[in-house]
């Protein structure tokens, strides 16, 4: 709100350039934000992927997490006054990327009662195969 308050007032001067400049950085700060929840729900997402390959089964719950992942990363990637996406597919799987240790070291944690540390799970499981069956169920939905 202070940001709003302040563009106003440079507005109200006639300082044009700086209302700009704080506009450019309020833009980067809510697709920042977009691109943070995205990145949340990635993270579960290939939570509960790595979790289904691991262990050879999947769960009506796992099943549920994995659409709801999908329904808020389509549902907060999508820009909807402006049209188009805040990330699009390549930026989409730098995401995957980022998320993927978090999302591994929680499902060290879950899969198979915890038996397993992270390395030792990252061994058993296909990264490369999770990431894109991940990007491939977000770009469908």
């Amino acid at each position: 709100m202070e940001e709003l308050l302040e563009i106003r007032s440079c507005i109200q001067d006639g300082h044009y350039a700086e209302a700009l400049n704080l506009i450019g950085e309020m833009e980067e700060m809510s697709k920042d934000d977009k691109i943070s929840k995205i990145e949340s729900y990635l993270e579960i997402l290939l939570l509960h992927l790595i979790k289904q390959q691991a262990e050879k089964r999947t769960t009506r719950s796992w099943n549920v997490s994995i659409k709801n992942a999908i329904d808020r990363i389509g549902y907060t990637n999508k820009r909807r006054k402006a049209g188009g996406f805040y990330l699009a597919r390549k930026e989409l799987y730098e995401a995957i990327e980022e998320s993927w240790t978090l999302a591994l070291r929680r499902a060290s944690l879950e899969t198979l009662e915890g038996r397993y540390d992270e390395s030792q799970l990252a061994r058993m499981i296909d990264e490369k195969q999770i990431k894109e069956t991940a990007l491939e169920i977000i770009a469908i939905n």
